[in-house]
């Protein structure tokens, strides 16, 4: 799977969150109801100050690193944190990331792609990752995915 190096400055990203394990079967639909809440409660509307129309899907605060829990955010990139609301702010930290482009169905895609990903030897941070997903098309949607990278 072919990737590219760059580097990213830090991110302000608001959205919502939630807590869950790479090996809970459930893991999938907590993050699937995250982004049917994002979408349907009108959280993504309400979200002031966007510096896009992209959403995010954030994977952080791993533990074990490879096999533990991790918080889920998906946000929308905010040019400064909201003065209120009650949402979850998450900064993406600068540096370097291996950078995914996936085409494809929105869902199908991005699972694929994660499988892939999990396999290679990559040098990674388990600090931050994340989805930014260009375009809204289901069938046919563009996602770039960055994996965070040790220096």
């Amino acid at each position: 799977m072919n990737y590219e190096i760059v580097n990213l400055e830090e991110k302000i990203a608001v959205g919502i969150s939630a807590r869950t394990n790479s090996q809970d079967p459930s893991a999938g639909a907590v993050i699937g109801g995250l982004w049917g809440r994002f979408f349907k409660d009108g959280i993504y509307e309400s979200i002031p100050n966007k510096a896009n129309t992209k959403a995010l899907g954030i994977y952080t605060d791993y533990e074990g690193r490879t096999e533990g829990s991790y918080t889920t955010v998906v946000a929308c990139e905010t040019l400064k944190e909201p003065e209120t609301g009650d949402f979850t702010v998450c900064r993406i930290p600068a540096g370097s990331y291996a950078k995914f482009i996936i085409k494809g169905d929105m869902v199908k895609a991005v699972c694929a792609a994660w499988d892939a990903i999990w396999k290679m030897d990559l040098p990674r941070t388990f600090v931050c990752d994340f989805e930014e997903y260009q375009d809204d098309k289901m069938d046919d949607a563009e996602i770039h995915i960055y994996v965070g990278l040790k220096k």
